[in-house]
């Protein structure tokens, strides 16, 4: 009889505060959401694993450049102070990012002798996030865009 009168009257929706609750369920489920994906965002592009305190470098051999996203990877074939070499990563951003500092696709290429500079994995991987690489020929490129 109430709910009759109610869409009699034209105010369906304001019945027993139905309506408010729905936009208020819905308010709460569309900024949770916001949350919980921003802090899967934020996790992936937070530097947690790398010793940023701290800048190294190694000297190697490019064995392969992969320009793929969500971040490009350069790996290094380094010898270690024993002659053994060591096989190096080094973690760079996205193409877009890296685009806008004067990255392409050929900038790093097999065989290539570089002195990458970056960020060393705290746990002692030989894995790294790179600020900048330095080629044979004395020219430097960041990797890193402001």
């Amino acid at each position: 009889m109430v709910l009759r009168k109610a869409l009699e009257t034209g105010h369906p929706g304001t019945f027993g505060g139905i309506a408010v609750n729905r936009k208020r369920f819905v308010v709460f489920v569309l900024l949770a959401s916001l949350f919980m994906v921003s802090r899967l965002t934020y996790a992936h592009h937070s530097a947690a694993e790398y010793d940023v305190t701290k800048v190294v470098s190694v000297k190697g051999t490019v064995t392969q450049f992969e320009w793929t996203n969500p971040h490009a990877y350069i790996h290094l074939d380094v010898k270690d102070d024993k002659g053994e070499v060591e096989k190096w990563s080094a973690e760079l951003g996205s193409l877009g990012m890296l685009s806008r500092a004067n990255w392409k696709r050929d900038t790093v290429k097999p065989g290539d002798q570089i002195t990458a500079f970056g960020s060393r994995a705290k746990d002692g991987r030989t894995v790294m996030r790179l600020e900048k690489v330095a080629f044979a020929s004395g020219q430097e490129l960041s990797a890193r865009v402001l």
